[in-house]
């Protein structure tokens, strides 16, 4: 090929994937590798998702549904926003999608053209940045620092809205940081009279504070959620859009020409999990939080600095400038020394370099495992 589209060569590889991806390899020729590395939760669907699954199946429901998503769902959705956040949603409102990445396209290629601008946070979820080049936009990334707790500085903010500002990004729990949006935050950013793009898949997963969803304060808002993290409902791919009304024609037109509707098993899955997984969403979150305060102990006794603890998600995003000053180096070195795959800072954005990002979407005694190769790595280098 002579010529890709310039966006695209302006992407950065999903560096997770990358280091999944060998370590995938390294697995193949027997190596024993511990994952800290993939947001993925190592828990099974709730038994009544799998269930719910396998009626689809037997009763055929296995054909298109409407483009926006099974009705049922979509009443489902908006009740369990009116009893989880105390807002009302309109149904019609909500377009289901197949995972929550196609929502953020969906809702960036309503919003965007090749003039506009989209701010994010740096760092930030890895692919944000390179959905906004998708869509012929281009990112304005606004720092994050420790020193105000990881949060978004709306007056930073402020400064970067100009009139070709399509959309503000947030996303709370934060990946990679873990971090809660304050609710006085909610508030300001709700009020600047820019659209907000609110991600919520990591709702559900919190373990100090409340998470507020966006709607609590503005209803022309654009949510973004999904059933993959809070029910692990990963491998199903199932999300959802939640727009403006006016917005609603127009998502549709998109969703017919580019995914016709989300899968109907998974919709019926996706039922069943807002109808009847809460149970299970408690107790996975029991575990996450003793995992989270495992890694945090253990991660500062080995040498990194965590000077903000992760309040949601499931991550600890550590200071690793003791050790390294180029993240994806030392992730890799890792990864083919210590058997223990990490995701590098870089992956987030310039504003992650240094850091890393340790998972704890798997088992307690991998974790230990994982820790204690690390620091065992560490030690043959002189780090500690």
């Amino acid at each position: 090929m002579k010529h890709f589209n310039p966006q695209v060569e302006q992407m950065n590889s999903f560096i997770v994937m990358d280091v999944l991806e060998r370590a995938n390899e390294l697995q193949k020729q027997g190596i024993d590798i511990i994952h800290l590395e993939v947001g993925e939760p190592d828990f099974d669907v709730p038994s009544c998702v799998a269930e719910a699954a396998k009626t689809a199946y037997d009763k055929h429901l296995t054909h298109y549904t409407r483009s926006l998503g099974d009705p049922v769902l979509r009443q489902e959705i908006a009740t369990f926003y009116r009893r989880e956040y105390g807002v009302t949603v309109d149904p019609d409102c909500i377009v289901v999608t197949s995972g929550s990445s196609p929502s953020i396209l969906l809702a960036l290629m309503l919003l965007c053209d090749t003039d506009s601008e989209v701010i994010l946070s740096n760092p930030g979820y890895a692919c944000y940045r390179n959905f906004v080049l998708a869509v012929q936009a281009n990112p304005v990334l606004v720092p994050l620092s420790e020193e105000k707790g990881l949060q978004y500085d709306i007056e930073a903010i402020r400064k970067c809205v100009n009139s070709r500002t399509a959309a503000i990004f947030i996303n709370s729990p934060m990946n990679p940081t873990g971090m809660l949006l304050d609710e006085s935050f909610m508030r300001e950013i709700a009020s600047l009279g820019v659209p907000v793009i609110s991600d919520e898949i990591y709702h559900g997963l919190v373990y100090e504070g409340r998470a507020h969803s966006i709607l609590e304060y503005t209803d022309q808002a654009f949510v973004l959620n999904g059933f993959s993290k809070r029910f692990a409902m990963t491998g199903l791919r199932l999300g959802y859009l939640i727009a403006p009304k006016s917005c609603m024609r127009a998502l549709q037109k998109l969703q017919q020409n580019l995914f016709i509707c989300a899968s109907s098993v998974a919709q019926q899955a996706g039922i069943a999990a807002l109808r009847q997984a809460e149970p299970d969403v408690e107790r996975m979150k029991e575990i996450y939080d003793e995992r989270r305060r495992y890694m945090i102990s253990r991660l500062r006794e080995i040498g990194f600095e965590i000077k903000v603890e992760p309040q949601g998600a499931f991550y600890v995003f550590a200071d690793a400038r003791k050790f390294t000053t180029d993240s994806y180096r030392f992730a890799f070195d890792v990864l083919e020394s210590a058997h223990v795959g990490i995701t590098p800072g870089v992956d987030f954005g310039t504003g992650g370099e240094g850091y890393v990002r340790f998972s704890y979407a798997n088992s307690l005694e991998n974790i230990k495992e994982g820790l204690d190769r690390i620091s065992r790595y560490l030690v043959r280098h002189g780090s500690l």
